[in-house]
């Protein structure tokens, strides 16, 4: 694999020095940057429950009903910082490029106005607008960088999605959005004051290859 120039991902030829350059953003940030990585976890359903979930007791794991009512829906914008952890968060009860200005306008806010910002998102459209490519040029300081197709999961936030759905969603049974969303501004609140910052130990050129063991074990499924 270290002899390759390109590694197939989704069944396009993608430059190796592409996964590298994300891979060395997301382990050595610049100094005077702030490297934010950046989603939208959509549409998180206010899932009230018949009755309370029975918490776990000796001998008995927690049990919970197996109906529910949908009680609407809101979308959770998150960047979660890579050097400590941090998180930058916004409700907004659509998902367009309109919710993701106003996210962006917020980050800039936030972050101390002498450290450029380096967003890392994924290919969504929402990201990707006339509208959102006239708010970043108007404001050289923040710039995106664009994850290869299908390859969202190696973004950080998405690990960080994945501890707030395990730790609440998963567990909450909230009535109404409203009580739906002061469960996350509490839940991220709480995360920030003791933040944790996800470390990763491999090289870009170990993990492709890796991605060249996976692909010799699949070889002739198409990819």
């Amino acid at each position: 694999m270290r002899g390759n120039t390109h590694v197939r991902f989704g069944g396009r030829a993608r430059e190796t020095d592409r996964l590298k350059g994300r891979h060395r953003a997301l382990v050595r940030p610049y100094e005077a940057v702030v490297v934010l990585s950046v989603d939208e976890k959509s549409l998180v359903q206010a899932l009230g429950r018949s009755q309370p979930a029975f918490p776990m007791m000796p001998g008995m794991p927690e049990k919970r009903t197996h109906d529910y009512v949908r009680n609407g829906t809101t979308s959770l914008f998150a960047a979660f910082n890579i050097a400590d952890g941090t998180v930058i968060s916004s409700l907004h009860r659509r998902h367009r490029s309109i919710e993701f200005k106003k996210f962006l306008t917020k980050i800039d806010e936030q972050v101390p106005a002498d450290l450029a910002i380096h967003l890392i998102c994924d290919n969504h459209s929402t990201h990707q607008t006339a509208a959102v490519k006239t708010r970043l040029a108007a404001h050289p300081q923040l710039q995106m960088h664009f994850t290869s197709t299908y390859s969202s999961w190696i973004n950080q936030v998405e690990r960080f999605f994945a501890f707030f759905t395990e730790d609440l969603l998963q567990r909450s049974h909230p009535d109404t959005v409203q009580q739906l969303e002061a469960d996350i501004r509490g839940w991220i609140k709480d995360w920030n004051t003791h933040p944790k910052p996800f470390i990763r130990t491999k090289t870009a050129d170990e993990i492709l290859e890796s991605l060249g063991r996976l692909l010799k074990r699949i070889s002739g499924a198409g990819y």
